[in-house]
């Protein structure tokens, strides 16, 4: 296909006139030569890349004569393809089979990030427990032994005061026992002396 042909195709393809499918295609051709000329890139997505490269002196060889010639430095054109045209080109198998290969590889990729995040995440919920069971574990045992402590007090509190309790009603039973000794004693005592002094008159009487 030449410019001719090109033209042609893009007036049948837009339905426009000839003379304005050539001006289109002119007004690109143009556009990319400038671009290119100026040192600047020119990338269409899926189709290519236009740019300049400057290639250094060399020594080429001659191939009717096989003299050598030597070449000077120079900017010359280049073009790449993008991965859509050279698809194009290789068939549609070779397109499907990248594109699967490239499916294949961004979920590989996709289950190792989610893999790494989910491992992450993992062992940093894991750290703080870690870090806090032994503070629980602490303060569990510290509130224990304050329990049995508190226990242990008022046991022996309560034990205190009950005995506290069972000694007053003794003290005072002995106390109340005290007054009535000391009566049974002195009416005994009475006794002894009106006695001795019954006994000491019978004799009296006996004598005279």
């Amino acid at each position: 296909m030449n410019k001719a042909q090109l033209i042609d195709a893009v007036a049948e393809r837009l339905q426009v006139s000839r003379r304005a499918a050539g001006e289109a295609v002119d007004a690109v051709l143009d556009g990319i030569t400038g671009a290119v000329v100026s040192g600047d890139k020119v990338s269409l997505t899926g189709f290519g890349t236009f740019e300049s490269a400057k290639r250094p002196a060399r020594v080429a060889r001659n191939p009717r004569t096989g003299e050598q010639v030597r070449v000077a430095a120079a900017t010359v054109p280049k073009f790449r393809a993008g991965q859509a045209f050279k698809d194009a080109v290789n068939g549609a198998k070779g397109s499907a089979k990248r594109t699967a290969a490239k499916s294949t590889a961004k979920k590989a990729v996709a289950k190792k990030t989610a893999a790494k995040s989910t491992a992450a995440k993992t062992t940093a919920a894991k750290r703080p427990m870690a870090a806090k069971a032994p503070v629980k574990t602490t303060a569990k045992k510290t509130t224990a032994k304050k329990a049995v402590a508190k226990s242990t007090a008022k046991t022996a509190t309560a034990k205190s005061t009950s005995k506290r309790a069972a000694a007053r009603p003794v003290a005072r039973k002995t106390a109340a026992k005290a007054p009535a000794t000391k009566m049974a004693v002195k009416k005994t005592a009475a006794k002894s002396t009106a006695a001795k002094k019954s006994t000491a008159k019978k004799a009296t009487a006996k004598k005279r």
